[in-house]
């Protein structure tokens, strides 16, 4: 009598609580299973959450025309035939864009000096199955070193990492003889963020002209590369960010003169 009162008193025990507390503490069978060493797993129907994406820095691209100022253009790019530049072709600007200048600078019997200047883009977004737009500008910016460095005719390749442009930059000097003449490249590949910023520079002298200085090449070639890298920035400004910069707040004589 005395066991069957206890066993009683248990069931009675267990059905005087809340329904959910019965499923959870009065029954032996929880929704997981136990293995032979006792510990328990999630049910076959558990899905496992997948990890969120950082989501890519940039959402636009500059108008690649406009990424390297006016001036800038008019120093590397004396005689540009447009100095508007030429744009590439691209059925997604948003994604791909690119722009080129060039020009013939005729100094007469004294020959003449010649100009090329591309400037070239590419955004990338995150993607579950392809990884963040940081890493996959990561990949694009590798690649284009290599297309860099397996320029057909290119001699004398250098490469070196370049600081302060962008995230990651390096740059690319040769060598290349063409239409008769010795011309001097500068290439500097860079990534900001999710994008990858690709700068070419060239020059020659014709007619006689002297040979530009390499040096002199890579020097306005980063400058140009400079610039297109903070336009991308730029681009995808908001309105108070454009507001809170320093070029936007009013100088110290304006507010004397309040």
């Amino acid at each position: 009598m005395h066991r069957s009162a206890s066993r009683l008193t248990r069931i009675l025990a267990c059905a005087a609580v809340p329904v959910m507390l019965v499923v959870a503490g009065c029954s032996s069978d929880s929704g997981s299973k136990k293995g032979s060493d006792g510990s328990s797993s999630s049910a076959p129907g558990a899905k496992k959450s997948v990890a969120a994406l950082e989501p890519a820095k940039f959402a636009e691209l500059p108008d690649p025309c406009k990424a390297i100022s006016a001036k800038t253009i008019t120093s590397l790019v004396p005689k540009a035939k447009s100095k508007a530049g030429s744009p590439a072709t691209s059925s997604d600007t948003s994604v791909r864009a690119g722009c080129s200048w060039n020009g013939l600078d005729d100094n007469g019997v004294k020959g003449s000096q010649y100009r090329w200047l591309d400037v070239g883009l590419t955004r990338f977004d995150s993607d579950q199955a392809l990884g963040t737009g940081a890493k996959r500008a990561g990949d694009d910016f590798t690649k284009q070193l290599a297309k860099t460095r397996t320029a057909e005719g290119a001699k004398k390749i250098i490469e070196a990492p370049v600081s302060g442009i962008g995230e990651q930059a390096t740059k690319v000097t040769y060598d290349l003889s063409k239409t008769g003449e010795d011309f001097k490249y500068a290439t500097i590949v860079a990534r900001t963020g999710n994008v990858v910023v690709t700068l070419t520079y060239n020059g020659a002298g014709y007619a006689g002209a002297k040979t530009p200085s390499g040096a002199d090449i890579l020097k306005d070639a980063e400058k140009a590369a400079k610039e297109a890298v903070a336009a991308v920035a730029d681009a995808n400004a908001t309105a108070d960010d454009k507001q809170s910069s320093p070029s936007a707040s009013p100088s110290k004589s304006a507010k004397s003169s309040n």
